[in-house]
C-alpha cells in the first residue's frame, strides 16, 4: 500500500535521502495490532520477533533493536574497544563524518583514517596500519567498514575485499565491524543473500529507516556475548525503549516486504543518471551508479542548482561546492522519476 502525504507534499520529489519515506498502510496496521511488552525488561514479543528475524537473515547469533544507526555503530565501538584503543576506518566514513565525534567521546578511541577507492580501503594498506600496543602506541583493536558507502555515492565494497578484511582480522587478532546502514542495497545489487556479506564481520549494524522504509530504528547483530554487552551500552546511552514493539512492527514489515523492491530504486537511479549526464553543465559517472544514489557534478555552484530544482518541486542536497546527491527510495515512483528528470532538463536549459 502507498503512504499518505499531506496535500502540499504530494507533488514533491524528495531526493534528499531515503530516510524521508513515509510508513505504509501495512505498517500502520502492524503497529496497531502489535503484541507489546516492555523491551527494557526483555519481554516485548514484537521486538523479540524482529531481532530473531534479523539475526537469522544475517547469519548471526543475536540482534539488538536500537533507535538509530548512529547508536548502533557507537555501541559496537564501545563493545569492541577499550578507551585509548585505535580503530582503522575509511577517511570519509559515516562513523567519522556524520556521528559528531562520538568515537572519541563515547568509546574513547583513536581513529586512524585510511584513503580508499570509492569507500574500499586497500587491504594491504589496512594490514600495514594494524598496530601492536606498546608504551608509546595505541593498539589496533577494530576495523570499521561502510557498505554501501554514503559519501562515495552508494558504492558497493567488493566481496573479495570484504574477505580480505576478514582474513586480516583473523590473522592480526582484531575485530571487524560493518556500518551496513544500506547493506541490503548492496545485497540486492549483487544478487547475493545478506548473510554472504555479513559473514565477514564480527558485528553488523543496518538501518530499517532508509531504503527498507521503516520510520525509526536499526539493528545491531553479532554473537550472543557481544549483544549482551551491547544491551548494557544501549541502556547506558538512553536507548532502552519500553513498548518498542510499536516501532519493531514496522521493521518486521520492512524485512518481509521491502527488501526485493530496492531493485526499483536502483533502476530509477540509473534512469535519472543517464538523463542528467546528457545535460550541459552537469555530469554523472554512470559506472559509479551502483545502488540508489546519484552524484551529480555541476559547473555552477551546487547550492544554486539545488535552489532552482526546489522551485520546480525537486529536493536534493549538496555534498560539496559543485556536487549534488540524489537518493532514490520507495516514495519515488516512475512518475516522480520523470518529474525529476524534467526538472533537471529545465534547469540546464
Amino acid at each position: 500500500m502507498s503512504p499518505s502525504f499531506p496535500p502540499e507534499q504530494r507533488d514533491l520529489v524528495d531526493l534528499r535521502s531515503d530516510t524521508v519515506t513515509r510508513p505504509t498502510d501495512e505498517m500502520f496496521e502492524a503497529m496497531r495490532n502489535a503484541p507489546l511488552g516492555d523491551d527494557v525488561l526483555g519481554d516485548d514479543p514484537t521486538v523479540l520477533r524482529l531481532e530473531e528475524m534479523a539475526a537469522q537473515m544475517l547469519g548471526k547469533e543475536c540482534a539488538l533493536f536500537v533507535p538509530s544507526g548512529t547508536m548502533g555503530n557507537q555501541i559496537a565501538l564501545a563493545c569492541h574497544c577499550q578507551p585509548g584503543d585505535a580503530i582503522l576506518i575509511e577517511e570519509e566514513a559515516h562513523i567519522l563524518y556524520y556521528e559528531v565525534g562520538a568515537p572519541a567521546l563515547i568509546a574513547g578511541v583513536v581513529s586512524w583514517t585510511l584513503p580508499s577507492n570509492r569507500g574500499a580501503m586497500d587491504p594491504e594498506v589496512v594490514d600495514r596500519h594494524v598496530l601492536r600496543a606498546n608504551l608509546h602506541t595505541p593498539g589496533t583493536t577494530l576495523l570499521c567498514v561502510e557498505n554501501t558507502h554514503n559519501r562515495a555515492g552508494g558504492a558497493i565494497i567488493p566481496l573479495d575485499t570484504l574477505a580480505a578484511y576478514r582474513e586480516i582480522g583473523d590473522r592480526r587478532g582484531i575485530k571487524v565491524h560493518l556500518d551496513g546502514a544500506r547493506v541490503f542495497n548492496a545485497s540486492v545489487a549483487l544478487g547475493v543473500p545478506i548473510s554472504e556479506i555479513a559473514k565477514h564481520f564480527d558485528s553488523v549494524n543496518f538501518c530499517l529507516s532508509k531504503g527498507l522504509r521503516s520510520p525509526v530504528g536499526s539493528l545491531l547483530c553479532g554473537k550472543a556475548e557481544f549483544i549482551d554487552k551491547a544491551r548494557v551500552w544501549r541502556k547506558r546511552l538512553g536507548g532502552g525503549m519500553r513498548q518498542a514493539g510499536i516501532l519493531a512492527a514496522c521493521g518486521i514489515v520492512s524485512l518481509n516486504s521491502n527488501v526485493d523492491r530496492l531493485a526499483d530504486d536502483h533502476r530509477r537511479a540509473k534512469e535519472i543518471a543517464q538523463a542528467v549526464c546528457e545535460l550541459p553543465g552537469m555530469s554523472v559517472k554512470l559506472e559509479e551508479v551502483e545502488t540508489n544514489m546519484v552524484m551529480v557534478d555541476t559547473e555552477a555552484p551546487a547550492p544554486e542548482i539545488q535552489g532552482k530544482l526546489a522551485e520546480k518541486g525537486v529536493l536534493c542536497l549538496p555534498t560539496g561546492p559543485n556536487r549534488l546527491r540524489l537518493v532514490l527510495h520507495a516514495d519515488i515512483d516512475d512518475a516522480k522519476t520523470e518529474k525529476a528528470i524534467e526538472a533537471f532538463r529545465a534547469v540546464a536549459a
